[in-house]
């Protein structure tokens, strides 16, 4: 037995053997002979290259910071019983979850499917909402630090991984953290805060879904490269997670999701459309409704049907798919020639005058989100899918084609719902 595992901290918590390691320190299995109870013992380390007045101000901070973890009351959180200073270092005593975390079980058994990857994020969230409602900031959050407990998903090492209030080189060169899996404002040296939490969310679902973090490279240095200037890569395996996962990893923080927008899409993401909603017919619908109660009547008065509504059809012809495309009423400049690819396309969208916001699924049995972000003024999205759905926030901001027809526009803020089919608009 090492001269470690003999040790007793603060006369009741014994260490029993080596649980596992790493760039912090140590995590022992312990028995707390006071109450009798297994507990988990962190043993918090430094690189024995920092000098004396950097260890003092990390081991202050941590012992301040370690006990307001102890508030939180919450299964998605490991619980944290008591915080003590044995050989000149701090010790954190918490609840023993003898579980497997997440990247263990990733490199274990690959990339996770999204059912199971969204139950995990959802439970991370709301760690997280306890924890910033507390203001606590986690500043480590990554796989390692999420066990499974069965149905159980636990956070751990809340504001104990660092304490120094950001990540940073320290003078001594030592990347303070987990480079692969920090927001981009807290590795350029700005202050943690929940949005940065929030983006290490987003890391670490990437990583869960696609096996890998989205910006590891060889070397530290590389990582922080990457960060700072790649975009993140697109993802094979996230389905309706897509629109979660980049949203979170927004480089900017203030468009980045926040925890209730998070919250909305990823309930969206898996419980798919609401179901016992029916949707009132599309205006298209509705005039093929009076037409055909129109036929019927008149058929009924011996009236030849079919001629009718030729007639009615002849009276308001819509432009030609392959004809320019006018602009809406009010749109700047007066007219608007088409984006190239609009005749082909099922659906296109362009954002008119500014930010245009737009969610496009495919419909079916599950939710298969195509879009779901804000285009800036000039851009445009096209879609070719058999059969979409699409939602315009702000309906005087966008300029959207439907099988090469222009769309009316709309008022300012008004949002506005459309099902296509390829060669059948409807809107």
């Amino acid at each position: 037995m090492s001269q470690s595992e003999r040790l007793v901290l603060a006369t009741r918590y014994r260490l029993v053997s080596e649980i596992g390691q790493g760039a912090n320190g140590t995590v022992w299995r312990g028995h707390d002979d006071l109450l009798d109870r297994a507990v988990a013992i962190k043993e918090l380390r430094l690189p024995e290259d920092l000098s004396e007045d950097d260890r003092v101000v990390f081991y202050r901070r941590t012992l301040r910071e370690a006990r307001a973890p102890a508030q939180l009351r919450t299964p998605s959180i490991v619980e944290v019983y008591d915080v003590v200073i044995e050989q000149g270092r701090p010790w954190i005593v918490m609840e023993l979850i003898e579980a497997p975390n997440l990247e263990e079980l990733v490199a274990r058994s690959g990339p996770l499917p999204p059912e199971r990857v969204g139950h995990i994020g959802r439970q991370l969230l709301e760690a997280l909402a306890a924890a910033h409602k507390a203001g606590i900031v986690h500043r480590d959050l990554k796989p390692s630090n999420v066990l499974l407990d069965g149905d159980r998903v636990v956070l751990t090492d809340f504001g104990l991984a660092f304490s120094s209030g950001s990540v940073s080189l320290t003078r001594s060169g030592h990347f303070m953290g987990s480079p692969a899996y920090v927001a981009p404002e807290v590795a350029a040296g700005e202050k943690a805060t929940p949005r940065s939490d929030l983006w290490s969310l987003g890391a670490t679902l990437f990583a869960a879904l696609e096996g890998r973090p989205p910006f590891e490279r060889e070397n530290v240095m590389a990582t922080l490269s990457a960060l700072a200037n790649e975009p993140a890569p697109p993802m094979q395996n996230a389905g309706a997670l897509a629109p979660v996962v980049t949203g979170l990893l927004e480089k900017n923080p203030t468009r980045r999701l926040s925890h209730a927008r998070a919250v909305d899409r990823l309930e969206r993401a898996l419980t798919g459309p609401r179901a016992g909603r029916r949707r009132p017919p599309t205006p298209r619908l509705r005039v093929m409704a009076v037409i055909a109660l129109v036929g019927a009547t008149v058929a009924s008065c011996g009236i030849g049907a079919t001629a009718l509504i030729v007639g009615m059809m002849k009276e308001s012809p819509g432009p030609s798919p392959t004809s320019p495309v006018a602009a809406s009423p009010g749109g700047a400049g007066g007219q608007a020639s088409a984006p190239p690819g609009a005749g082909s396309s099922t659906l296109m969208v362009r954002a008119r005058n500014g930010p245009c916001k737009i969610f496009v699924s495919v419909p079916g049995p599950t939710l298969n989100v195509l879009s779901d972000e804000t285009l800036a003024k000039g851009d445009a999205r096209q879609y070719d899918q058999q059969s979409l759905n699409a939602v315009i926030h702000d309906a005087a901001a966008c300029e959207v084609w439907l099988n090469g027809r222009q769309q009316p526009a709309g008022g300012p803020g008004e949002r506005k719902s459309y099902t296509v089919r390829k060669n059948t608009a409807g809107g």
